[in-house]
């Protein structure tokens, strides 16, 4: 991440860069280029964001089949480039598609308008978790290609862990007591920033997999269906845990008056113990720690049973091909190179996020060994913006945790404002 990202105010689309690993969103300008070598058709046009130019120029180098004019930029230069270009009908044959729905240029949105291929009969569709199947599925049909996701939990300095004779807690109960032994022993149990926009989803978002998918795991198709809304469901337990934490003293002081850099800071030196983060932050951590393995994470455990504890993977910005595209087939088969093993690998090695499927030559941050049996129970889900209709309810969810926070809206108010939010017609 760069700075201009962690004090923008990001939109939803911003976040879901972040959640593919974003490196360099608003750093880096356009660039672009040819490579590959071979026969094929024409030349292969692709274009990508910036958060994905660390993963693909070596994969394109790699693959020899087609030439490519390559070129990557900042997400929303891209968004809005990109869109144009579909709705003129000279899109380039293989570009950016964020997973799920809510943004003009997610994998709902441009599908239902006829403007991706399918992609649905190459083999490592075959293969995508059921809970994550949304992220990737229109109607029953694949239409964008990720190589794996990003998890949300808590990083933590292991020696304020052990100066206070704590280890990482499987249950909420066990949770509260582990903060509460930290904050006995003169440090912050969590350091919260969330003057900084984004950072203030990630608690929500690590509790509501357990608080609603847990017991209800067709809640965002009801939800799209008018059966079901934020109000009278576990979104309200959610936000009353996230509110607990603050009332029992495990935060910093003035949350809504801390950045990002500021919580990582806390928890790299030992100030604070734990940050409830996205996987693909750790670097910014690990930067500033006093060593390389000085920091773990762990899943955040939203219920007091285990059994009932799931966590959120979203799925990491993606790659479509163009539907009208003049080199449909030999675009399709640049994604099903993609989708081979050791390219998912390399590209989830990449950006530090858990393959979409593992083989034994898959690695994973260690870090990241104690969600693996969520994602491979089928106990893990999509952030819950890649499931929401339309931009607005992301930046809703900021507020309204911002507003809670300073004691300046109720739960119940909240919950009817993101409903509000989410009926709206995008």
């Amino acid at each position: 991440m760069t700075s201009s990202l962690r004090t923008a105010s990001l939109t939803r689309r911003g976040f879901l860069g972040l959640s593919g690993g974003v490196a360099a969103m608003g750093a880096l300008a356009a660039c672009g280029g040819t490579s590959g070598s071979g026969g094929g058709a024409g030349t292969l046009q692709l274009v990508g964001v910036a958060d994905q130019q660390k993963a693909l120029e070596p994969l394109v180098k790699a693959y020899t089949k087609s030439e490519f004019n390559t070129s990557f930029a900042p997400t929303d230069q891209v968004q809005t480039s990109v869109r144009t270009r579909l709705g003129a009908g000279n899109a380039p044959d293989v570009h950016v598609v964020f997973p799920g729905n809510g943004s003009a240029m997610s994998m709902v949105q441009i599908s239902q308008a006829g403007l991706l291929a399918d992609l649905s009969d190459q083999a490592w569709a075959e293969r995508i978790p059921a809970t994550l199947k949304p992220a990737f599925q229109n109607d029953g049909k694949t239409y964008v290609y990720s190589a794996g996701s990003s998890v949300i939990g808590a990083v933590y300095n292991k020696k304020v862990f052990e100066d206070a004779g704590v280890e990482p807690p499987a249950t909420w109960s066990e949770f509260l007591d582990v903060c509460e032994k930290i904050k006995a022993k003169g440090k912050i149990p969590i350091a919260l920033g969330a003057q900084t926009p984004w950072v203030t989803q990630l608690i929500t978002y690590a509790l509501v997999p357990s608080t609603v998918y847990a017991k209800n795991p067709r809640f965002d198709e009801q939800m799209k269906a008018g059966s079901a809304g934020f109000a009278g469901s576990g979104w309200a337990q959610a936000f009353e845990m996230y509110l607990e934490l603050q009332k029992r003293g495990f935060f910093n002081d003035n949350p809504n008056g801390t950045t990002f850099e500021q919580q990582t800071a806390m928890v790299a030196t030992g100030e604070a113990a734990m940050a409830i983060q996205v996987s693909a932050v750790l670097p910014d951590f690990r930067k500033q720690a006093a060593g390389p393995d000085a920091l773990g994470m762990f899943p955040v455990p939203g219920a007091d049973e285990e059994k009932e504890c799931w966590i959120p993977a979203g799925v990491v910005v993606g790659l479509g091909v163009s539907a009208r595209g003049k080199n449909l087939d030999e675009a399709k088969a640049f994604i099903e190179f993609l989708g081979e093993q050791k390219n998912m690998n390399a590209w989830a090695e990449a950006v530090a996020c858990v393959p979409l499927t593992r083989d034994a030559t898959s690695r994973v941050d260690p870090a990241l060994e104690s969600f693996l049996p969520f994602v491979d129970g089928g106990k893990a889900v999509p952030f819950m913006d890649q499931a929401w209709p339309n931009a607005e309810v992301q930046p809703a969810h900021f507020a309204a945790v911002q507003e809670l926070l300073g004691g300046r809206t109720t739960v119940p108010e909240a919950l009817a404002k993101l409903d509000e939010t989410y009926r709206k017609k995008s």
